[in-house]
């Protein structure tokens, strides 16, 4: 059994951080958990409204590059484990409007490490050797692969193609500079493209969900041909978990689902479920009554390409081969029931996404 922490999560209130506070409360009863998230439009406090009768949660809106209010929350709550996700994290975003992206995963990382380098330094004995700082990367860091291209591994190097993927290259590479020169405790995990409950809309799987119900083109970059490796934000957690709890002060980890995938072949397995859903559910076509499988109509009716993305990388691939040794991981879904599970979320979660929908997006993650 693990010892007990006092966790502090930054952008808990976001897609993979409110999953994970989630999965920790549950998993780790004797743990307590504060989130500190600014509720800029990707934060969503009906993510975590469950947990707020629970003694063990605590949530505080506020902003990572706030060095003095994020050095008190963490002094306040006597926090020993830091869990970093909040970013900006669109690479669409990133190409219209980078200063954010610099401002927020670049200098808001610096600000929240000085913070935690100040309460490391007020440490002694057992509870200075208790103390992590876990960094949530991305895969995007290592750049694009070709089609016969080894996957990523740790020591893959960098080579980020959008302002968004550069701004998190920086932040790791602030994280690894605080472990060797202030020894400061921390490890990186660098995941690929995460799917599954409580994901914004603009994002490329509920993005295409949810046209998909309400009878909206569905946009495909270029020729749909760009591969992802895809992980269930669940099997994600369970990931990140396994690093805090195993892996080793200074290291990095890939964290993978396993599974590469064509976006257009993702979009088209996720109309043939809406359309096999609706099939099966009179009632979603009352529901949804714009959907072309309201009228016994096929959703890839829907998929329209687009002009491709400015420095759009054509693949990701994770080599998970050290968390796997090192740590025992490995994903539990696959991709098949992963979708199933994310189509019958949204279709039972409406109250939660509705208010988040404010017109088609185009994305292709």
């Amino acid at each position: 059994m693990s010892e007990q922490r006092s966790l502090l999560v930054t952008g808990g209130a976001g897609f993979i951080g409110a999953n994970f506070v989630r999965y920790w409360i549950e998993a780790h009863t004797n743990d307590s958990v504060t989130v500190l998230d600014a509720l800029t439009y990707a934060g969503n406090r009906a993510s975590l409204i469950a947990l707020d009768e629970n003694e063990r949660f605590r949530f505080v809106q506020g902003d990572i590059g706030d060095f003095e209010a994020v050095r008190d929350v963490i002094q306040a709550q006597s926090i020993d484990t830091i869990v970093h996700f909040a970013a900006e994290s669109h690479v669409d975003r990133s190409i219209i409007g980078p200063d954010l992206f610099l401002e927020t995963n670049v200098l808001g990382t610096h600000a929240l490490l000085k913070a935690a380098l100040a309460r490391h330094e007020l440490l002694t004995g057992a509870e200075r050797d208790h103390f992590r700082f876990h960094h949530v990367s991305t895969d995007e860091v290592f750049g694009s692969l070709g089609p016969n291209d080894a996957a990523f591994t740790e020591r893959t190097q960098y080579a980020p193609n959008s302002p968004y993927a550069a701004s998190k290259a920086a932040s790791d590479h602030l994280v690894r500079a605080y472990n060797r020169t202030y020894g400061l405790p921390v490890t990186t995990s660098n995941c690929s493209n995460n799917y599954g409950p409580l994901q914004f809309p603009e994002k490329l799987i509920p993005l295409a969900l949810l046209n998909a119900l309400e009878g909206v083109a569905i946009p495909v970059y270029g020729d749909g041909q760009n591969r992802r490796d895809w992980l269930h934000v669940a099997d994600h957690c369970r990931g990140i978990d396994l690093v805090i709890e195993r892996g080793k002060s200074g290291e990095c980890y890939n964290i993978g689902g396993g599974t590469e995938l064509a976006n257009i072949d993702l979009v088209q397995a996720l109309c043939r479920r809406v359309d096999a859903r609706f099939a099966a559910d009179a009632t979603l076509a009352v529901r949804f009554p714009k959907s072309p499988a309201s009228k016994s109509g096929k959703c890839e009716e829907l998929i329209e390409f687009v002009t491709d993305r400015l420095g759009h990388d054509r693949r990701y691939a994770i080599d998970g081969t050290r968390a796997s040794n090192e740590l025992a991981y490995r994903a539990e879904r696959d991709l098949e029931r992963g979708l199933d599970e994310t189509v019958d979320w949204y279709l039972a979660n409406e109250a939660w996404w509705r208010p988040l929908r404010k017109g088609p997006v185009v994305t292709s993650k």
